[in-house]
Formats: structure tokens, C-alpha cells, sequence
């Protein structure tokens, strides 16, 4: 990002400019965070004395948020839950690839160990790793992370050519990103074992918009195998 950003008339943007300014001369400093995070936990104190104690006990979580790895979209913050509360997997572009070992690792000890009663897919708008499969953009070793984002797009060729802007025709890949990969978690072995077992398990696909704060449900949640079956079909 450029410390100047000239208008078109040559100008200088005044909030860009401050912006920019600000970020120069306020370089980050790691004992800041260890500042915060002494603040954080005499606040959580301060209000709940037995809070951290509670979180020593025992990991519950009825949850599993799988999302994006975004600096922008913090799981436990979207959702006004407090730590212990959701079992959390991200990485770029919200993926739930078959043949990632970090990923099923996550999953078997959700549904295996934590025993939570829903996977939540939340993908978000103007998601960087969908915008950069989508501008086929090369990248580097991300390139084949994102292999399965360029499926997804060859597979609805037609209904995002139809879209009347490319903006349009992200978001809507953002939106089938999460389909395909609430498709995914419910075609693991571990989550159909789960089911034949009588786990009441759910699959939800959200997306969420920074510019709002607000997530979507998309309307893709499946509850057994059957289901599954058919949001594949």
C-alpha cells in the first residue's frame, strides 16, 4: 500500500493520507499484545471471578466453526461466544478438503471427542483466496490450496456467467465455496459414522459480510446422511 494515494485530480486523499500516516509511525510492537493481554484478563476477572477456572475444568463446546483464516473475521466475536464455547479450524478460504490431514484431524476430535451438535462452514465476502481463484491469479504454492475454489467454478460456469458484474459473480463463488464444503464435512466418514450411530449432528454454510458485521444463513444445513445426499445431488 502506497503511503501517498494521489486523486485523480493529483490531490491527496485526506483519510487515506491519515490512515497511512498513522500506520507508519505506529510500527507494531509485540509488547503490546502482552499489554492487552494482561488487561483482557483482569477485565474477564473483574466481572467473573471463576471464569478462567471454569475454562481449566473442561473444553465443551457445542460448536465447530470451520472459517477463514481472514484477520477480519474473529469466530468467537461474530457469534458473542466466549472462550470454551467454540471449537475453532481456519485456514484460507475456508476450506474442508478430503485430503487435509490438519483439517480431518479437527473434525474426528469435534465429532469424536468434543461430541458437538453442529459444523458451522463460514465463508465471507470478499474473501481473498475466492477473489484470487477466481482472477485465476498466480500465487504460488496457495495455487494448489485453491484448486477446489476453480472447481467449484467450473462446475456453476453458467449461473456466474449470468451475474451481472464480476463483484456479483465473487460474492455468489464466496457463497458456493461454503456449499461445496459443507458438502464435504457431510460426506466424511466420521461424520456419517456419527450419524448411523444416532449423533445429533448438524451442517450448517454461513457467509459473513465485514461490511456489516452480519452473517447469512445460506440455507444449506443438513441433518443425516440422506440430507447430505441430496444438498450433493
Amino acid at each position: 500500500m502506497r503511503l501517498f494515494q494521489g486523486a485523480a485530480d493529483g490531490t491527496l486523499k485526506a483519510g487515506t493520507l491519515q490512515h497511512e500516516t498513522r500506520m507508519a509511525t505506529q510500527a507494531p510492537d509485540i509488547t503490546d499484545l502482552i499489554a492487552n493481554n494482561r488487561s483482557w484478563a483482569e477485565g474477564k476477572k473483574a466481572v467473573d471471578p471463576g471464569f478462567f477456572r471454569r475454562l481449566v475444568a473442561q473444553q465443551a463446546p457445542a460448536y465447530l466453526w470451520i472459517g477463514c483464516s481472514d484477520s477480519r473475521v474473529p469466530a468467537n466475536e461474530i457469534v458473542g461466544l466466549d472462550p470454551g464455547e467454540l471449537f475453532v479450524h481456519r485456514n484460507v478460504a475456508n476450506l474442508a478438503p478430503p485430503q487435509d490431514a490438519n483439517y480431518l484431524s479437527v473434525l474426528q476430535y469435534a465429532v469424536q471427542v468434543l461430541k458437538v451438535s453442529h459444523v458451522i462452514v463460514v465463508g465471507h465476502y470478499g474473501c481473498g483466496g475466492v477473489r484470487a481463484a477466481f482472477r485465476n491469479q498466480r500465487l504460488g504454492l496457495i495455487d494448489h490450496w485453491l484448486s477446489p475454489i476453480r472447481a467449484v467454478m467450473r462446475d456453476h460456469e453458467a449461473e456466474l456467467a449470468a451475474l451481472p458484474n464480476d463483484a456479483a459473480r465473487e460474492d455468489r463463488l464466496c457463497e458456493l465455496n461454503v456449499r461445496r464444503q459443507v458438502e464435504n464435512v457431510g460426506a466424511d466418514p466420521f461424520v456419517v459414522d456419527a450419524w448411523a450411530a444416532g449423533a445429533n449432528l448438524a451442517i450448517h454454510g454461513w457467509c459473513y459480510s465485514i461490511a456489516d458485521g452480519l452473517v447469512k444463513d445460506l440455507g444449506a444445513t443438513v441433518r443425516n446422511a440422506a440430507e447430505a445426499a441430496r444438498l450433493r445431488s
